[in-house]
């Protein structure tokens, strides 16, 4: 029965969809009725399910895109850490490059003294370079009271060797003495470390003869008559030349050449100043290597300043970076 039910509905389905294409070749008016409200109800949901289908579209492509958008931004990020890495050791290259031309053309100012390279490896808790450390020591020739130089002038002695590294005491520090002369007249004077001063810029000049030719912006040298410091080693510029209250001696300020807030290679000095004239050590590039003498400790301290003949330092100083102390004096 049920089949017979199922081929009549299909008999009359047939026949009516016949019936519909033939009037729709006979007369398409007849239709438009049907067509009216079949689109009356279709086009809203059509336009929904266009609306739906765009959107999803729209938000698959977006996403698509914020994807893209997403890996791009970390191939960038990326890409941006390995430039500024570059860009960092780059610049930290062309600074020591920098830094090693001053030190070359340093090298050639005092072609005359033979010399070794060395880096700072360590500092005392100063802000400034008063005392620190070198990476070179007696395995590389080094002694004491070797003079130390770099940003175009001198910066200190050495005041202790290790087997691989040594201390140096700048000029800048308080119980520092260097016997000076004006480069322009030869007149003599001291330049007296100043931790005070220095954070002004400038180290003190004293015991200037009140006659002596001695004039603001003259270059000051080290002193032959210096008993540990080799001559004719730029120190700084004179500046403020006064004369005292008492008018018998002129004192005033002098500009380092040396930054000692940034120290990071300097050049040793290898020839030695002693009681019997210059000794050259035999180590370093520069300069004709002699037999070394050996001098003789003439007091129970050793003297890592320097004073003029006649004077006497009796000041103590202490190292402040976690090594032995020494005691300084003539």
């Amino acid at each position: 029965m049920n089949n017979r039910f199922s081929k009549n509905i299909l008999i009359v389905v047939s026949i009516l969809c016949a019936f519909l294409i033939i009037i729709s070749y006979m007369q398409s008016s007849l239709l438009d009725p049907v067509r009216h409200y079949a689109g009356y109800i279709l086009t809203p949901i059509q336009s929904g399910i266009s609306t739906f289908g765009n959107a999803v579209a729209g938000d698959i492509e977006e996403n698509r895109h914020l994807h893209n958008v997403y890996k791009e931004n970390e191939q960038l990020t990326e890409r941006i850490s390995v430039l500024t890495e570059e860009n960092n050791r780059l610049r930290s290259e062309t600074q020591e490059l920098q830094r090693l031309r001053e030190l070359y053309k340093l090298d050639q100012t005092y072609m005359q003294y033979p010399k070794v390279a060395a880096r700072v490896i360590a500092r005392d808790s100063q802000k400034w370079f008063r005392v620190f450390r070198l990476d070179k020591g007696l395995a590389d020739g080094i002694q004491k009271d070797m003079n130390v130089i770099c940003s175009g002038g001198l910066v200190g002695i050495v005041t202790e060797v290790g087997a691989n590294y040594c201390t140096v005491r700048s000029i800048i520090d308080d119980e520092s003495n260097v016997y000076s002369e004006s480069q322009y007249s030869g007149d003599t004077c001291l330049v007296k470390g100043n931790i005070t001063s220095y954070e002004q810029g400038t180290l003190d000049i004293t015991n200037i003869s009140k006659d002596a030719v001695f004039n603001d912006g003259d270059a000051v040298v080290t002193s032959s008559l210096s008993t540990k410091f080799l001559p004719g080693i730029l120190i700084g510029y004179a500046s403020d030349i006064n004369i005292d209250s008492q008018h018998l001696t002129k004192s005033g300020k002098l500009i380092p050449v040396a930054d000692f807030e940034k120290i990071k290679e300097v050049l040793i000095i290898t020839t030695i100043k002693t009681d019997s004239g210059l000794v050259d050590t035999g180590v370093g590039e520069v300069g004709e290597v002699t037999e070394t003498e050996e001098t003789e400790e003439t007091e129970e301290t050793e003297e890592a300043e320097d004073i003029p003949q006649g004077e006497k330092n009796t000041s103590d100083g202490e190292l402040d970076i976690d090594i032995s102390s020494e005691e300084e004096g003539t």
